[in-house]
Parts: structure tokens; sequence; C-alpha cells
């Protein structure tokens, strides 16, 4: 018989472990792992054989910052070898970003990693983590061979990380991908959609690479009416390396406003990467569409397409933090590097290529 697979999980801390305090929730070092010794579910046989590992002090996914990406990432470096899968449990205000980002930084992954978290805590009667908990660690368990990306397990939904946004602060279904399919659903049985995932790494492959982030200034900056050209302005003034500018429609911005033209042109000359993605959550920043994209695409915006602003975001700090200089940046933020966009009306994502990736 083959061995169990074994998993290794990072808990950050988030929701699904807090203790109820006359104060509110909050996290308690070691009270998930009380939690989970005493449901008899997580030691049925179906359930692989996993281990734990809390960050100190855990904690509320507000408080991430891109220092706690790179700590996720070099505990899976470390363990990497030893293990088949990785879930990393995490708070839900910002679990786009930290899937967003380690989809990136996780150079070569040839192995999968699920973040999962809930909307309410294990202690709770009436909760959807020991379900989320649960079934991650199944579908790591039983598919570590076939899935080779950082996902988001959610709601019986399995999504790609970097197309991940959150969309409720009430719902279970606190998650979607609004501009590609979810990479499994789960109901009686765990259906995996074959045709949508990355493509495994070639074997024997490079090993794994953690790229370390951080160190780059990036921004993200919504247009809004009214705007005044000075705020922008503010947001694109130096050290700042890139922007991410969140733009109506199909990457449209109020161009004929000459003041704002030249704080986009200005900051473009200096060398700014600013990256056009769409407001809604359905559909694509593409500049070639109408004239207002057109004159910011003349100004040296590039099209984010259909990225997710926490992708965008995400995807800047590893190329700037990778020593690209800002018009590879460019280049790059337009090209799927990790399956976060699609370009025109081809319907899956755009592999990556290998010289990308270096």
């Amino acid at each position: 018989m083959a061995p169990k697979p074994k998993i290794f999980v990072v808990y950050t801390g988030g929701t699904i472990g807090m203790r109820k305090t006359p104060d509110g929730y909050r996290p308690e070092t070691g009270y998930l792992q009380d939690l989970i010794r005493q449901i008899p579910r997580f030691r049925d046989p179906a359930v692989p054989d996993f281990d734990i590992e809390e960050f100190a002090p855990l904690l509320d996914s507000a408080d991430m910052h891109p220092g706690h990406w790179l700590r996720i990432a070099d505990m899976i470096r470390l363990r990497y070898d030893d293990y088949d899968g990785f879930l990393v449990v995490h708070g839900t205000d910002t679990m786009a970003f930290t899937a967003a980002a380690l989809s990136f930084m996780l150079e070569a992954l040839a192995k999968p990693v699920i973040l999962t978290g809930s909307q309410i805590p294990l202690e709770e009667t009436r909760n959807d983590a020991q379900h989320n908990l649960l079934t991650a660690l199944m579908i790591l368990g039983e598919y570590h061979a076939r899935l080779h990306e950082v996902m988001v397990y959610f709601a019986d939904r399995l999504l790609r990380g970097n197309r991940t946004t959150k969309v409720s602060v009430g719902d279970f279904a606190a998650f979607d991908s609004p501009n590609y399919p979810a990479l499994g659903r789960v109901g009686i049985g765990i259906d995996i959609d074959w045709r949508r995932v990355l493509a495994p790494q070639p074997r024997p492959g490079p090993p794994l690479r953690v790229v370390e982030v951080g160190a780059a200034t990036v921004a993200a900056f919504r247009v809004f009416p009214g705007l005044k050209p000075s705020m922008l302005e503010a947001v694109l003034a130096p050290p700042v390396q890139g922007v991410v500018l969140e733009c109506y429609g199909a990457g449209n911005a109020p161009t004929t406003n000459p003041e704002f033209m030249r704080v986009i042109r200005d900051a473009t000359a200096r060398g700014v990467v600013i990256v056009d993605v769409t407001q809604p959550l359905q559909g694509s920043a593409d500049l070639r569409l109408y004239a207002t994209g057109r004159a910011l695409a003349d100004a040296g915006v590039v099209s984010g397409y259909d990225m997710t602003a926490e992708a965008a975001l995400a995807k800047l700090y590893y190329l700037f933090d990778k020593g690209y200089p800002p018009e590879r940046v460019g280049e790059l933020m337009q090209v799927a590097l990790a399956g976060e966009l699609t370009r025109d009306e081809h319907p899956a994502h755009t592999p990556f290529r290998a010289e990308d990736r270096t």
C-alpha cells in the first residue's frame, strides 16, 4: 500500500482559529490545533497526514504585508522536499493578495499550494471552517501529483489564486474568480476541471525558487469622478516605481483633462510603470478599444487586461524585486506568467514561458 500523502499546514491566523473573548474574537496560540484534535473527522483514513506550524504571533490578515508573504514562501521552501502539498490557513481580508503574491514568488512550483480560511471560527457550532479545512486537505492529498499551482479553496470551489478576489463579507462564498472559471467544484464528489489547471512543470525540473519581494515601492489608485490630478500626482511621486490604476470600464479615465494627462506622462517619462486594470469585477482593461484608452497607452500606460487589482499589485512587486528595468516590467505585466491574465479572445490562460520566469 502506498504511503499516505503528507501535507504541511502554515497557519497564519485569521477568523478560522479565533476564540471568543469579552473584547471580540481573537487568535490564540495553539487553539486551532486543540480544536482539530477534538474532531474525529480530521483523523479519518481519507484525510492525508498533516503537520501544522503556526505564525508567532498569529495575525489578523489585515496586518499582512509582503514580509509575511516571504515568510510563508520560505516555510514552504524549507519543507518542500518532505511534503506532498501545502495548505496556508489565512484570514479572508487579504487572502487574495497573498495567493497572488505566492503564485509569482514560488518559481518552478511543482506541488500544490492551497489557501483557505473561514467566515465563522471553528469553535462555533455552525461554521464553514471544518468543511473548508477538511476539503482543502483532501484535495491536496488526492490530487497532489496533478496540481502544480497556488489556489484558493472556499465554499465548494477551487479557484486559481491569482484570479481570486474577495466579494462578500457575510456570505460563506466569500471569494470569486470573475474572469477565469473555477478549477474545481465540490459537491457529492470533487470535480477538477483539468482543462483549466496550469500545465505541470517538466520532470525532473528545476528546484523551487523563492523570489524575495517587498523592497519595491508600488501603489494602487482608484479613478473616480471629480478626482484632482494632484491626488494622483502624489501617488506617482518618487520613489514609487509602479502603480495599479483602477479605471472605468475597458480601462477608461478622464483623458480630456490636460492636467491629468500631464501627470501620467510625467510619471511614465520618469520610468514609473502604470498598469491599467478595470474597476468592474468582470471584463478586461484593453487600451486598444476606445479613444480614451489609446490616449492612456500613448502616454505610456500599459494594459492590465483582466488581472485583478490584487494580482497586478503583487506582480509589480515581483517584477521590480526581480530586478527588471521599467521597460521590461511594462512588457511582462502584459504577459501571463502564472495564468493571471487572458488577452484578446483566448478562452484559456496563456501559459508562461520559461524565459519570462528567469
